[in-house]
């Protein structure tokens, strides 16, 4: 109990200790205040010419009142969390690397107001895309448990969204041609890299969430990665259940709960590690399938 304890003070330390970042931008501001120009240049577009301008005064208003709105979104978030696994320790990280480059961004504007130095858009995009990279590819491997024994295959269910496929993959040529024109090597960076992830998105999407049903328990699977084992003696219970709108599409769920999802309707199983939730158009097929694996745990 004390370990655990200590574990949940430490986490919430560590998202207390993002909110120094206020007083950091407000220093930051009042060491240079004397030097600031009447008219600051607060906005830039991808060739680094300005392209918006505020007042010394609005410029820090409006900085503290947009970090104080991140900061809260990942308060809100993180403080949710009671059992802080290695996805949510990505995400935690992301939210120190987005405060991280807000604050190095504020820093770039003021120097380029007081020296005319350019703004260096690599240094503040090229650590946020990394992150985001990590945190994709954190999520996606920390829940995926051992391979299963060598087993016969009871059923086989893909749950798939050619809609949302489509959805994902329609931005991707606006995306490179944006990306083309861009003289900026940062922001080309960062679009590419979005550009890529937005087609994994899509193909993931198109290809679908395929389950496999074994007497040695359940395997989830997308684009022939294996995403999750799930023993047959870790699944304690399960019913079919509704998935929420405002809880999202594709893999969805931080700490002890996952899902897997395309659409409103599913099956929510709890096993020995947390809920497990699957997203299928014919639910009950999913049930059928569980009690399959069931039959062979007992």
């Amino acid at each position: 109990m004390t370990a655990g304890l200590v574990t949940r003070r430490i986490w919430i330390a560590l998202i207390a200790a993002l909110w120094l970042s206020l007083p950091a931008i407000a220093i930051r501001y009042w060491l240079v205040w004397d030097r600031l120009p009447a008219r600051l240049a607060t906005h830039f577009d991808a060739a680094g010419r300005p392209n918006g301008w505020m007042s010394p005064q609005g410029s820090l208003t409006f900085s503290l009142i947009f970090l104080t709105i991140i900061l809260s979104v990942a308060t809100a978030l993180l403080i949710s969390i009671h059992k802080a696994d290695a996805s949510a320790g990505a995400l935690l990280g992301l939210f120190y690397v987005l405060v991280g480059a807000f604050g190095y961004a504020e820093h770039e504007t003021l120097t380029y107001n007081i020296y005319g130095t350019p703004i260096n858009f690599a240094a503040v995009i090229i650590p946020i895309v990394a992150a985001v990279v990590v945190l994709t590819f954190v999520f996606i491997i920390s829940k995926r448990g051992s391979n299963l024994p060598a087993a016969s295959i009871l059923a086989d269910e893909v749950h798939a969204s050619r809609m949302w496929g489509l959805v994902m993959a329609a931005p991707l040529a606006i995306m490179l041609a944006v990306t083309a024109s861009v003289p900026n090597l940062g922001v080309r960076l960062a679009l590419g890299a979005t550009g890529l992830v937005l087609l994994g998105a899509a193909a993931m999407a198109w290809n679908g969430f395929h389950y496999v049903f074994t007497n040695a328990g359940l395997e989830i699977r997308t684009l022939g990665f294996r995403l999750r084992s799930i023993p047959k003696e870790h699944i304690r219970e399960y019913a079919v259940d509704n998935w929420n709108l405002a809880g999202g599409y594709g893999i969805r769920g931080l700490g002890d709960r996952r899902a897997y999802v395309w659409c409103n309707k599913g099956v929510r199983i709890k096993t020995l590690q947390g809920e497990v939730f699957l997203g299928h158009n014919e639910p009950d097929r999913i049930v059928h399938d569980l009690d399959l694996i069931k039959q062979f745990a007992h």
